[in-house]
């Protein structure tokens, strides 16, 4: 049971760090454009 006075905010760290990391991805732009690579792919280069 002494185990879980560290784990447990361990764990909540590394949620919040998470978190934290997807909303900065969401602010900085990078899930604006899903589309566009799998578009490209399909596309012959000239």
């Amino acid at each position: 049971m002494d185990v879980l006075v560290y784990l447990i905010p361990i764990a909540l760290f590394l949620g919040l760090l998470g978190l934290g990391a997807f909303i900065w991805s969401l602010r900085h732009g990078q899930f604006d454009d899903l589309d566009g690579a799998a578009m490209r792919i399909l596309q012959d280069d000239k």
